[in-house]
């Protein structure tokens, strides 16, 4: 940063230290802040933040540190327990920051140490007591601004803050030299805050006494060092509390016995939208993008805000001319001029976009308080700073895998075949394992296979502490995956988790892990007599299998565990359906479903569909088991093709006889074709079972049609508007008699009159091209 032209002065401008009140994260105060060190010189600066950041100073003047980012401290034997000191390009204490290092000035960090503040995480009550000394107006929490601005009759803090502060020097170059002198805000500014904390205290802000006391020892240090030529950036309201006369030995009192841990400090990078968010400052913006605007545009930034935002909206095909530009900038200057502001300001400047390039609409505007007006811009920073080894291997992989971390959410297609994919999905799978939710799975777009796998990607700011975290498991993401794995596995005491674990060990392909997996997946299958337990169970262990296929990895094991797991389920299946209420019988029909999909899958699944059909029979024919399950299971014969039409259509006939009371045989309908499971398209090419539906609807009788009339409505309401259009008009029309229609009759609406055996081996030839690869 190159110095500004400015007549030194001829001598210091305060008596003792300069002290300069910002308001952080302020556009206003970072270039009062830059004027007044080009025109003062100190021989020191001070800064409040965490002193453990002093040896991270450096690395703000590296070419790859580029803002927004933010001091991250976290507690060594406890990671999840950080704070964030964030700094953007527009934040006064980066611009000191930034002054120091480009002026060989020594700078320091002066406000408590981090090693206290995480330490109150666990001892919530230190300097918590003086709220109750003061007791009335001294107890209350103020907004020292909102204070102000009340006086100075704004009904609206932040415009207050933007018409005195940070439109300051907007409409002329920055190099101009301020009419008022480069001291003269913070003269002012000192003032005010001085008559607030005479009159509130601390304004219910306890802990600022504590904080404040160090302060003031840090400062007396420096004065002893530099002597008076010393300037600090600090908190505007803390500016009194710097200036008053007090003793090192209150000072240290105030301190003493103050909770402590030991922590570790880094730079991570940040995000605009997370500078909207309350901070280790306790203060956040509203409008970083905004602010970043004003603190960059030259002059003219009413026009240039203008220019951005008609950028924006044609690149969203929205028509906005120059003509809307030059009268969106006469309306906020005219919006203004009608509230007695000095510039437009942000709400004036939103209310002239919406008015002139949004033609009075919110959704656009949406997008432009998205994009510009919060913004997403992601800081950067360089290889050089600290990090835990887990973070320094996370981010090797990210390099090589070529997976950048993106503030923008996006979607990631991965193709399991390919090496570098493969290696992608090891990466998410191992980072959701270690609970770094970097990437979440969602379901593909194109195959459904296992050799695809789609992903939403997006990085937060807040995932570097889940890696420093996640550290304590191992230094690598292998070792850490593997190692967490095993610790849940130990821990686990469901079924269902287990299983869920051993999925995503294959997933994430930690075989160290899998052994140990194997070992409590056994046990607790072994001791878990619950059917439900085990019908939860076994539909993951079957993915797990096909996923050890596209992975080559030995799953023989496993297989042997979920075949057992097969068999109990057979054993035990039938006295667990019986006696079951609605609720009950409609998450065993969930299970149901998810067995009947697995054991297809397993190693041996011809042995053990066998089986299964056999007990599926059972429950079809048992009254006692609930109407859903025995419709459902008769569906998935039928499917099957492990029962007949006719004898499908004679147990419905049962189900829907009249000795049938109607709620359950409208569960039974509702198992036999409601839901995603085509039971639609079953009626519409059936007609001799929507002839049976048809009949036993017309003979509900009135008292009872209301009771299943919600079920019902819950079962045809599935279905694609199509096939409800088709089974109108069936309806409507009757079905045939006697079920299908006979070759050369009239067929179904839409279909033709019978089957075109000559068109259809037609396609033969096509079939087997497709299937075996070649013409035969």
């Amino acid at each position: 940063m190159t110095s500004r032209t400015a007549p030194a002065p001829t001598a210091w401008p305060a008596e003792g230290p300069l002290l300069l009140g910002v308001r952080h994260h302020g556009p206003g105060s970072a270039r009062a802040v830059r004027a007044a060190l080009d025109a003062a010189e100190p021989k020191a600066l001070l800064i409040e933040g965490p002193p453990e950041g002093d040896a991270l100073l450096p690395l703000a003047a590296d070419e790859g540190m580029v803002p927004p980012v933010a001091l991250l401290a976290h507690a060594v034997d406890d990671p999840g327990r950080a704070a964030f000191w964030p700094l953007a390009e527009f934040s006064p204490e980066w611009v000191a920051i930034r002054w120091a290092l480009a002026h060989d000035v020594p700078v320091r960090f002066i406000d408590l140490p981090a090693a206290h503040s995480l330490a109150a995480a666990t001892d919530p009550g230190w300097g918590e007591g003086e709220d109750e000394a003061d007791g009335g107006e001294g107890a209350l929490r103020i907004d020292p601004i909102a204070v102000l601005a009340d006086a100075a009759g704004y009904d609206d803090p932040e415009r207050w803050w933007e018409d005195v502060i940070e439109h300051r020097g907007t409409t002329a170059p920055q190099d101009e030299a301020d009419p008022d002198g480069p001291f003269a805000p913070f003269t002012v500014l000192a003032e005010a805050m001085a008559a607030l904390r005479e009159t509130y205290g601390h304004g219910g802000h306890a802990r600022d006494l504590v904080r404040e006391a160090h302060m003031r020892i840090q400062l007396r240090a420096a004065r002893k060092e530099f002597g008076d030529e010393v300037a600090v950036v600090c908190g505007a309201w803390h500016v009194p509390a710097l200036a008053v006369r007090s003793t090192a030995t209150a000072d240290r009192a105030l301190l003493k016995g103050l909770p402590k841990v030991r922590t570790e400090m880094t730079w991570v990078p940040w995000t605009h939208r997370r500078l909207a968010r309350h901070s280790g400052y306790g203060a956040g913006i509203d409008s970083p993008g905004w602010y970043a605007h004003l603190f960059s545009a030259p002059d003219r930034p009413v026009e240039r805000w203008m220019t951005k935002v008609a950028g924006l909206l044609r690149d969203e095909d929205r028509m906005v001319s120059s003509a809307h530009v030059i009268e969106a900038v006469r309306l906020a200057a005219t919006l203004a001029a009608m509230r007695a502001r000095p510039l437009a300001g942000l709400t004036e400047t939103t209310d002239a976009i919406r008015a002139v390039m949004c033609d009075g609409s919110d959704v656009p505007l949406g997008l432009v308080h998205d994009k510009l007006i919060t913004g997403d811009v992601l800081g950067e920073v360089p290889d050089t700073a600290p990090a835990v080894p887990l973070q320094r291997d996370l981010t090797r992989l990210q390099r090589s895998l070529r997976l950048k971390p993106e503030l923008l959410e996006r979607e990631l297609e991965l193709d399991l075949r390919k090496d570098t994919d493969a290696a992608r999905s090891r990466l998410l799978h191992r980072l959701r394992l270690l609970g770094v939710g970097w990437g979440a799975p969602e379901a593909g777009r194109g195959s459904t296979g296992t050799f695809r796998e789609t992903w939403r990607l997006r990085w937060e700011p807040e995932l570097y502490v889940k890696v420093a975290e996640a550290g304590v498991w191992g230094t690598t993401v292998l070792s850490a995956a593997t190692a967490r794995a095993e610790a849940q596995a130990v821990s686990a005491t469901a079924l269902a988790d287990v299983t869920s674990l051993a999925e995503r060990c294959l997933l994430a392909e930690l075989p160290e892990a899998l052994p140990v997996v194997m070992k409590a997946l056994a046990d607790r299958a072994a001791l878990d007599a619950d059917v439900g337990h085990l019908a939860q169970a076994l539909p993951a262990l079957a993915r797990s299998l096909r996923y050890g296929d596209v992975r080559a990895t030995d799953t023989a094991a496993l297989g042997d565990v979920a075949a057992g797991l097969a068999e109990r389920i057979c054993v035990g299946l039938p006295p667990a359906c019986t006696g079951l209420d609605a609720d009950g019988a409609a998450e065993m029909r969930g299970h149901l479903d998810g067995v009947h999909t697995a054991i297809g899958l397993l190693p041996r699944a011809e042995e053990l569909s066998g089986r299964w059909a056999d007990v599926l029979r059972k429950l079809a024919l048992r009254d006692t088991v609930p109407g859903v399950i025995r419709g459902r299971v008769v569906r998935l014969l039928l499917d099957d093709g492990r029962l007949a039409e006719d004898e499908a259509a004679r147990l419905m006939g049962l189900a829907l006889s009249p000795g049938t009371p109607p709620p359950d045989a409208a569960a039974w309908i509702e198992g036999f074709v409601g839901g995603a499971s085509g039971g639609g398209m079953l009626l519409v090419h059936d007609e001799r079972l929507l002839g049976l539906v048809d009949a036993w609807l017309t003979s509900v009788p009135a008292s009872a049609f209301t009771d299943v009339l919600p079920l019902l409505r819950r079962t045809f309401s599935a279905y694609e508007p199509g096939v409800r259009r088709t089974l109108g008009e069936l309806v409507r029309r009757g079905p045939a008699a006697g079920g299908r229609p006979a070759r050369g009759e009239a067929g179904v609406p839409g279909f033709g009159a019978g089957l075109d055996e000559e068109r259809a081996d037609a396609v033969l030839p096509v079939l087997r091209l497709i299937l075996e690869g070649e013409h035969v």
